[in-house]
């Protein structure tokens, strides 16, 4: 979750007040990116692990307080849904075998929270969005506690002044009205961070942009959503509509949606923080304490915490950050490229080998002399990205020099050597690249993801008898019960 606030209502003269504040941020953010030195000399590496919570009838556990409190770790915390949790990954470096160890330790970590949930009839299952969820789930006490997202729910309907509209088409195609934020927190993330020099930002953002079509279309884990099967990656439109504070009559005056794959390549991180002020009015405007110009002038590093709380809600898939450590007593800045564009799960081993993929490729397309960016449209990479969404592993993409191309062709052809490549400049050891590349490589050969393992499931099990609930429900036991095993999606067996 994002940091906490302490009101839900605000005055006019607050709320101008914080708009004051948010422009003063940008203002010294922008003589810091000229003047301070930033962290990267020893670039780190982050993961998030947004979780659901299931009963032993696999459905939603509205349990995460009593869950969070037996597993007593600082490193798990809540998300929007009370059946939600989140597992924050411990920064590192990648070079070596640390991914190796990365993974024993998530596993281990993950199995002992399990251990603690089962006391509470609970079970943690790293998904997309959770196949059984339904409308009944999220009626009553489906909130996590917390003024922050009570706060969020507020801002967002009364910047729309009506309910929201959840219409997604696909196989089964669902439309329905809500008048809560409730169907977001269905959507559960992976999210990778990448700290960067302001020099380089820009091309590892654009890079990353270029890359969120391949990556979602290999990765592709939530097909279902209130019991219709949808897009293969139903996520990314129903977190975009869930959030929307738009109208129709805005939508059509081109006013730019919270949820934002963006509008064009950047030369500066400072592109889409102003991009961020001037585009989007606050949804939580809590003030801090801090003279940002007085904090620099005298020498130390300010925390800029409007400018944050205010990026914390604008939802680009892939997000800048600018953010803070404490080091020996001191305040140290960075820059982080926050890639928000997968689903959880199917396994531990998967997961890490989407992490792979993406910092491989990334380093590769970032450093070259001409980049892709530079001979594809903004408007072609956003295609990719919704395309690889709607179809997933079915989609056609656009890449430079191939023209139109299916997801196995490039990742085959194109990606996995840049991947291979960019690793091998991040040092990281051949035991790594092999296991984790090879990941990648068998979901591409055999058109296997979480998304099409969970359609072909459930469709069998229909075919058997089971109505659609129980074929739900019986695939997600199956599903958990893979999950565990840490074999890799595209090796699992049918029902």
């Amino acid at each position: 979750m994002g940091e906490e606030v302490r009101d839900t209502e605000y005055s006019r003269a607050h709320r101008r007040e914080y708009r004051r504040k948010v422009q003063q941020c940008l203002d010294v953010f922008e003589t810091m990116l000229k003047e301070s030195s930033f962290e990267f000399e020893r670039p780190l590496t982050g993961m998030e692990i947004e979780c659901n919570l299931v009963d032993s009838a696999y459905q939603p556990a509205m349990s995460n307080r009593e869950v969070l409190q037996a597993i007593a770790d600082p490193a798990y915390q809540t998300e929007l849904g009370a059946y939600n949790i989140e597992f924050n990954v411990p920064p590192r470096r990648l070079p070596g075998r640390a991914a190796l160890e990365l993974e024993a330790e998530v596993r281990t970590s993950l199995n002992a929270a399990e251990g603690k949930a089962n006391e509470h009839d609970a079970h943690i299952v790293m998904v997309g969005i959770l196949p059984t969820l339904m409308p009944e789930h999220l009626s009553g006490q489906w909130m996590s506690e917390s003024t922050r997202y009570r706060a969020l729910n507020d801002s967002i309907f009364t910047a729309r002044g009506e309910d929201i509209l959840i219409d997604i088409s696909g196989p089964e195609r669902l439309s329905l009205q809500t008048e809560s934020i409730a169907p977001e927190s269905a959507c559960t993330s992976m999210q990778l961070h990448l700290q960067v020099s302001p020099a380089d930002f820009a091309n590892n953002w654009n890079a990353a942009q270029v890359l969120a079509g391949p990556q979602l279309a290999l990765g592709a884990n939530s097909p279902y959503f209130y019991g219709h099967q949808l897009w293969a990656e139903t996520r990314i439109e129903l977190f975009a509509q869930a959030t929307d504070t738009r109208p129709d009559e805005l939508k059509t005056q081109g006013v730019r949606p919270r949820v934002w794959f963006g509008e064009r390549w950047i030369t500066s991180i400072f592109d889409l923080f102003e991009e961020n002020v001037r585009y989007f009015p606050s949804l939580l405007p809590e003030l801090s304490d801090e003279d940002p110009v007085r904090e620099l002038a005298e020498g130390r590093t300010p925390r800029l915490a409007e400018l944050r709380l205010h990026n914390g809600t604008i939802y680009r898939w892939n997000r800048p950050v600018y953010d803070i450590v404490e080091q020996d007593g001191v305040l140290r800045p960075h820059l982080r490229v926050e890639n928000r564009v997968l689903p959880a799960g199917p396994t531990v081993v998967d997961m890490m080998a989407n992490a792979a993929f993406y910092y491989g490729v990334l380093r590769t397309l970032a450093e070259d002399d001409r980049p892709v960016w530079t001979k594809m449209s903004f408007a072609a990479a956003q295609h990719n990205f919704e395309e690889s969404a709607r179809n997933g592993l079915g989609a056609r993409l656009y890449w430079p020099g191939l023209g139109e191309v299916t997801p196995d062709e490039l990742v085959l052809r194109q990606l996995l050597p840049m991947a291979d490549e960019g690793l091998r400049r991040w040092e990281v050891s051949g035991e790594v690249r092999d296991r984790y590349l090879g990941v990648i490589e068998g979901r591409a050969k055999t058109g296997v993801n979480g998304s099409t393992w969970q359609v072909a499931t459930v469709q069998a099990l229909q075919e058997r008898g089971l109505s659609r609930p129980s074929a739900l429900a019986e695939m997600l036991r199956i599903y958990c019960e893979r999950m565990h095993s840490n074999e890799p999606v595209h090796t699992w067996d049918g029902p």
